[in-house]
């Protein structure tokens, strides 16, 4: 036995039995739901906690990364869009036709993300739109964080039954 079949023998190389795939998909919907619009979350509650000058920084944050998030988007968007869209096809495509499992478990955490992303720009859009101030800002990263949260339960909890599924060799495309 050579050092490549021992190396795949001892570390399970399919991606829904993996379990440094559980800690990326626990580790991408943790840093999802912490950094709202780019601003750290724990930054809006020590803000609502405090005032003053934490308020201030949390609204200065908020402006300098709502404008640069509108400006990629404004200026890229149609071909980050496009690319996405290829992205997402190919994976779509080699998991699901192909049966390929990294594709698969690789669209199911850029799906829903792709998603997150959506969300964020419709909400900074809003901000910019209605340029809100102190509670209604926080109101508003607030509703975002809850939003990408729930798109974070829902997405955590396919993504479990499907590589259970998966792993019960009971799939569609088992080897």
């Amino acid at each position: 036995m050579d050092w490549y079949e021992l190396v795949f023998e001892l570390i399970d190389m399919r991606s829904f039995s993996n379990l440094w795939y559980w800690i990326a998909l626990a580790a991408v919907w943790s840093s999802a739901s912490h950094w709202i619009l780019g601003v750290p979350y724990d930054m809006v509650a020590r803000a609502a906690r405090h005032g003053g000058r934490l308020e201030a920084d949390l609204e200065a944050l908020v402006r300098i990364n709502v404008g640069r998030r509108l400006y990629i988007a404004r200026v890229a968007g149609t071909g980050l869009v496009s690319f996405g869209f290829m992205v997402h096809t190919g994976l779509l495509i080699l998991g699901f036709w192909y049966g390929v499992e990294f594709a698969q478990a690789v669209l199911l955490i850029a799906l829903p993300m792709t998603l997150v992303t959506a969300i964020s720009l419709r909400v900074a859009e809003r901000i910019e739109r209605k340029a809100p101030e102190g509670d209604a800002l926080r109101a508003e990263l607030s509703r975002l964080r809850l939003a990408i949260q729930a798109i974070g339960i829902v997405s955590i909890f396919v993504t479990a039954l499907w590589g259970m599924y998966r792993n019960l060799d009971v799939g569609p495309f088992a080897a």
